[in-house]
């Protein structure tokens, strides 16, 4: 439905895999926040029927990623961290505008261009990845994650004038290039 304007580097994967317990731990924070934001999004829109429908498959869906994290960190010995702020999702939430449909608008693609990202980390990571059930799950998790990006841009052209969502689509995905590119890579999704 639409392409990230910034490719990840092959640095980044080199940093995840070189310390993936790490990754595993922040991987698992971003299913329990996204899990979260779903949730977040149906309550403050309770009057849009699809979307509620939506966010609640969602935030179930999400929250079973988070279960199977869990349990590949189990296997390795992991423990579960606290939560650490995103810069990535500080600086990229940054774009929101005031006013409650622009607002509204901003916060599906955004989330939309944030499930895109993801979409493509995890593919990076699963490619990396001997064969395995680390590896399946991270093939998974990747087909999952494109379908949530084009899940966000339908739920934003169900309420928004087509024009103004492709327009706006442009300028957040701009956005989130600049702030990608800006940041370093680390064992973690952003």
């Amino acid at each position: 439905m639409f392409e990230l304007k910034y490719k990840t580097p092959f640095e980044w994967t080199e940093a995840v895999m070189a310390d993936f317990d790490a990754f595993l731990a922040d991987h698992a924070a971003a299913e329990k926040k996204a899990s979260g934001m779903a949730v977040s999004m149906l309550s403050h829109y309770p009057d849009r029927k699809k979307l509620v429908r939506a966010m609640t498959d969602l935030a179930i869906e999400e929250l079973i990623h988070f279960k199977q994290v869990l349990k590949l960190m189990q296997a390795r010995d992991v423990t579960l961290a606290n939560d650490e702020k995103d810069l990535y999702i500080k600086k990229i939430r940054s774009i929101f505008r005031n006013g409650r449909d622009v607002f509204f608008l901003d916060r599906l693609l955004v989330a939309g261009v944030i499930e895109a990202r993801g979409h493509e980390r995890f593919d990076l990571v699963s490619q990396a990845l001997p064969e395995g059930k680390e590896k399946d799950f991270y093939v998974a998790i990747a087909k999952s994650e494109e379908k949530h990006k084009n899940l966000f841009v339908e739920l934003a052209y169900e309420y928004f004038d087509k024009a103004e969502v492709d327009q706006r689509l442009v300028e957040i995905l701009d956005f989130e290039a600049e702030v990608c590119a800006q940041l370093p890579h680390r064992a973690a999704l952003h």
